[in-house]
């Protein structure tokens, strides 16, 4: 049900369930699946928020405003096509290239020296395929499970940031600690979040790149290192446990981000 204080929102993707004020739809496989009033809902709605990436091109197509932007979509759980982009707009970003075909091992070995990092480059999250290479053996067992080797070089930092940034602004930053032995320092791997020590540059950089990529629903990680900031990949289904541990209520933030015409 409406309540006062608030226009009508219209939803497809679960992310918005508890906003007071919103109406969910689900996402359906085909539009023609929509009941005639969900499918009128839609099409009054002056904007439609989590579209989904499905939906979200054939709404901008129809000249529909959504959110998240269908460029953010577009760029998700894709660090190749990322990595391109951060290259195209001189984000500041580790040494990154990927490889295709039999002979990309010895490419390898031959632009960067061990230890390495390799991620699976497109569908993994949470800390899940990122890979630290310290041997040839390592990087055998790497190539021979993807179609892309995505490399880049390894930054020793003891600790990356993570600044999540809706609507062009950021809402919450904190610093992320890995577990002994683990590369990824993801929350879900079993990373340990801080949010004394956050670098303001950090959440600058990632604030900058955000804007400049053009991804206003996304979650930014950055490695300081060396006094240099540098965004490691961008996260469109970031989690929100550090937004809790913040004393953050996701769903209520989200409210005030619609009511006052953030998002």
């Amino acid at each position: 049900m409406d309540e006062p204080g608030f226009r009508k929102i219209i939803a497809l993707g679960s992310r918005l369930a508890g906003c007071r004020g919103v109406r969910t739809l689900g996402v359906k496989p085909d539009f023609s699946h929509y009941t005639e009033e969900e499918a009128a809902l839609i099409r009054q709605a002056p904007k439609i928020y989590y579209p989904s990436a499905f939906y979200a091109d054939i709404f901008e197509a129809m000249g529909k405003a959504v959110f998240p932007s269908a460029r953010t979509y577009a760029f998700a759980q894709d660090k190749i096509r990322q990595t391109a982009l951060f290259s195209a707009l001189s984000i500041p970003h580790p040494k990154t290239r990927v490889y295709f075909g039999k002979r990309r091992h010895a490419r390898i070995t031959r632009d960067f020296s061990f230890p390495f990092i390799a991620k699976i480059p497109r569908g993994s999250s949470q800390g899940r395929g990122i890979f630290l290479i310290r041997n040839e053996k390592e990087l055998s067992a790497y190539c021979a499970q993807v179609h892309a080797a995505y490399i880049q070089e390894y930054l020793p930092v003891e600790a990356d940031v993570r600044v999540v940034v809706i609507g062009g602004r950021p809402v919450c930053s904190y610093r992320r600690i890995g577990e002994p032995g683990r590369v990824a320092a993801n929350v879900s791997a079993g990373g340990r979040i801080e949010f004394s020590g956050v670098p303001d540059e950090a959440v600058e950089t990632a604030v900058s790149a955000a804007r400049a990529a053009g991804f206003d629903d996304v979650g930014m990680d950055v490695a300081v290192y060396k006094g240099r900031c540098f965004v490691l990949e961008a996260n469109m289904k970031y989690g929100t446990k550090g937004m809790t541990q913040a004393g953050i209520d996701y769903r209520r933030l989200m409210e005030r981000l619609i009511a006052d015409g953030t998002i």
